[in-house]
């Protein structure tokens, strides 16, 4: 029978994923349709979630909870990920952009846990290549040939992405990390703002878009994600990731009139089988050598 932990760590993955395609969908509507320029979006996106998950901290009452305070290192994969995926969306189109963006985090992080000795389980591998096939049956009509510069920055976007999952599993107090993680970025917003000023140009549904990604789907989904990523392996925190587009294509379903198409279902099954073999596949292996010793 599954136990609560893993029922818990599933559900905290799927709300963290869905603030994740929320976020998509948040950015594409704001930079795709001119209403704000990437560094702005950035800025505020960053300076909206320190705010929030700030004001969320200080009214939390929770004396027992582990003091932590995040990283300068998680902060700066976290700052370089948002200026570098608001950019690349300039020149990639998102078909295109979410292939590099999420084909890189699942490398990264897998290349990253053999690198640290965790070994991967035949299920695992299996899981992976089938999410990946799915994940990409769903963009393929859309993928076309990036610009260097676009690729290049969503590769970047990709590798901290993945370094800002990794610093989150050994995460003690996921909301506070978090947040302090959000508030280091601010040096770095302040220089970037510097830069950009000349650039700057946003309309009122532009700034309220950049709040909302900022606020909801970054600040709080990226908390929700760290207190996932501890019943999480990098490999399952990798693969499951790829639902995310898949999850932003099923939004512009129900949210943006967009049409169900059968590509979106099978790929949408063809994912979540490759997750599942993943996930199940290191539970009942870890389950069985529990059993033999």
């Amino acid at each position: 029978m599954v136990n609560q932990s893993f029922i818990k760590t599933s559900l905290l993955s799927g709300v963290a994923l869905m603030a994740f395609a929320a976020n998509s969908v948040l950015c594409r509507l704001a930079l795709g349709a001119g209403s704000i320029d990437p560094a702005s979006f950035t800025n505020l996106r960053m300076i909206s979630g320190a705010m929030v998950l700030l004001i969320i901290l200080i009214f939390q009452k929770s004396e027992k909870s582990a003091t932590s305070k995040g990283s300068w290192f998680a902060s700066l994969a976290l700052f370089a990920y948002a200026v570098t995926f608001s950019y690349a969306y300039l020149s990639v189109d998102t078909g295109t952009g979410a292939l590099i963006l999420f084909g890189t985090v699942q490398i990264a992080m897998i290349v990253i846990s053999i690198i640290s000795g965790e070994r991967l389980h035949i299920t695992e591998w299996c899981g992976a290549v089938i999410a990946f096939t799915g994940f990409a049956y769903l963009i393929l009509p859309s993928v076309s040939s990036p610009s260097i510069s676009g690729f290049l920055l969503m590769v970047i976007a990709g590798v901290s992405w993945a370094l800002y999952t990794i610093f989150g599993r050994n995460s003690k107090n996921p909301l506070m990390d978090t947040t302090y993680n959000f508030i280091r970025t601010l040096p770095f917003i302040a220089i970037f703002f510097i830069i950009t000023i000349k650039d700057i140009n946003f309309t009122s549904e532009g700034l309220i878009l950049a709040l909302l990604s900022g606020g909801l789907t970054s600040g709080i989904g990226y908390t929700i994600w760290y207190i996932a990523l501890k019943g999480l392996t990098a490999t399952q925190a990798a693969v499951i990731q790829l639902f995310v587009p898949v999850l932003a294509a099923i939004g512009g379903v129900l949210f943006v009139a967009e049409l169900m198409t059968l590509r979106l279902i099978i790929s949408t099954c063809v994912v979540l089988g490759g997750i599942l073999m993943v996930v199940l596949g290191r539970y009942y292996s870890l389950k069985r050598v529990l059993k033999s010793t």
